[in-house]
């Protein structure tokens, strides 16, 4: 691909070695009007904006002359296709070429008579009565619903038999690109012509010593079998679902530390909270799923390690099977206020857990309860950190006390399973004939808790001591 504009003014952005590569492909299919199907994976923050956006520079100056859209299509209009937009109008401004170019109708950017033209994907969205002359892109496409790009936007690109780019970065195997993927692959082994182009983290690492390290870092931190380090640096695509915990990172998680029924003086703790049912006349408090409380010692990294967030060690669990709440209430104002004086606990706050927060949160010290509202956004969040916890070995577990609530514990981690969804989301659970997730969940919001606690500063005593 160039790296100059049409009237000679260098571009400040050069493409690497690997998105040239791409970018020349897409190129010779518009500019021979070949019309191929292309797929492009890069990791994470390996540049594919960037390629997309000197793509669409290239194709803009070289038709300016002529009435010709290209079409770029996004999960999302606000924000994804919106940073494509300021990402083109930018490089479109670098090149000097402020002059012939225009936004119209708050989603085109035109450079003489050719258009650029952002479309949201989002179901809801009509995009119906577009045509793409010059080139359709599809960014995010694992994000992106087959159904309404096979009935929208795919028929946009059949008049001019134009190309047709998928970008993004793996996810499962029923996603858009994927699909796109395992097409290409397909044709090339029948014909020989590369229609795939795929560069891990390591390929872009030969390019960018400073991505490599950066990448090594999370991967110390999520922990080379989390989810999304395997999707967005690895590319490689994971299955829909299956256990949680697999028995290495079950091991991990199983610590060599004792259970503890009070605090050490000068240790750090914080607790997560799940709230469980109440037992009602007639019933067996063993109907309910308990209230579980985990209270974790947090051990905090020197300054120079690799990874500076703390290890959590859980030390003790508090078990109340089917007992009313507002008979709870003094007992964990008491273990989390005086007992253990924990610096941060994460409460379930759904449903009946929302009345439990409300009143710890008054009854406890200021900022000291953070209220959890599960979702299918936030308990997907909260299973990431849980998996990059284990896999970053920072979370263990006391060793076996020859407890229930130890027996529980490792029968919930045991049972717990784990089904991704294509937006990248994930939901964990143990199943209801198998059991209960109190345990479980209580450890998540432990680690929730935890999250962006740091060691307390030195008092003023203490630094004149220091100096003395």
């Amino acid at each position: 691909m160039k790296k100059r504009s049409k009237n000679g003014r260098g571009l400040r952005h050069r493409l690497r070695p690997y998105q040239v590569e791409a970018g020349r492909a897409i190129a010779r299919s518009v500019f021979q009007r070949q019309g191929q199907s292309i797929s492009v994976m890069m990791a994470r923050q390996a540049g594919k904006n960037e390629l997309s956006a000197q793509l669409e520079l290239l194709l803009l100056t070289a038709h300016m002359g002529w009435n010709v859209d290209a079409i770029k299509c996004a999960p999302t209009f606000q924000p994804q296709a919106r940073i494509s937009m300021r990402r083109l109008w930018s490089r479109l401004g670098e090149a000097g070429l402020a002059a012939v170019c225009a936004r119209e109708e708050g989603h085109i950017i035109r450079v003489g008579r050719a258009r650029q033209v952002f479309l949201s994907a989002e179901p809801q969205s009509n995009v119906v009565g577009h045509t793409a002359q010059l080139l359709l892109e599809v960014d995010e496409a694992q994000d992106v619903d087959k159904d309404k790009f096979d009935k929208e936007f795919r028929p946009m690109a059949a008049t001019a038999n134009a190309t047709t780019v998928y970008y993004g970065t793996p996810w499962d195997d029923s996603t858009l690109l994927e699909q796109a993927r395992e097409t290409n692959l397909e044709l090339e082994r029948k014909d020989g012509i590369r229609r795939h182009y795929q560069y891990d983290w390591q390929a872009v690492a030969e390019c960018n010593p400073a991505y490599g390290r950066y990448v090594e870092e999370e991967r110390q931190r999520l922990g080379e079998n989390h989810p999304l380090f395997l999707t967005q640096y690895c590319l490689k695509p994971i299955a829909g679902g299956g256990r949680l915990f697999s028995p290495s990172q079950r091991a991990q998680l199983q610590g060599e530390h004792s259970r503890r029924s009070q605090p050490a003086a000068g240790e750090t703790y914080v607790a997560g909270l799940d709230i469980g049912g109440e037992a009602s006349d007639g019933q067996t408090a063993d109907h309910h799923d308990a209230t579980v409380l985990t209270i974790g010692r947090l051990v905090f990294p020197p300054s120079d390690a690799l990874v500076q967030e703390p290890r959590l060690e859980v030390v003790e669990h508090c078990c109340f099977q089917g007992e009313r709440h507002d008979l709870l209430h003094g007992r964990l104002v008491d273990l989390l206020g005086h007992v253990w004086r924990a610096r941060r606990v994460a409460v379930d706050a759904t449903g009946l857990g929302e009345t439990v927060a409300r009143f710890l949160a008054t009854a406890l010290r200021p900022g000291m309860v953070l209220p959890v509202r599960f979702s299918s956004e936030s308990k997907s969040r909260l299973g990431y950190q849980l998996l990059a916890a284990v896999n970053g070995g920072r979370l263990k577990t006391y060793a076996q006390d020859g407890s229930l609530e130890h027996r529980c514990f490792w029968q919930e981690m045991e049972r717990a399973r784990v089904a991704y969804r294509p937006n990248r989301t994930m939901n964990f659970f143990v199943e209801p004939s198998q059991g209960h997730d109190d345990y479980l969940m209580s450890l998540a919001l432990l680690v929730e808790a935890a999250r962006d606690v740091r060691p307390r500063a030195a008092r003023g005593r203490l630094r004149e001591e220091v100096w003395a």
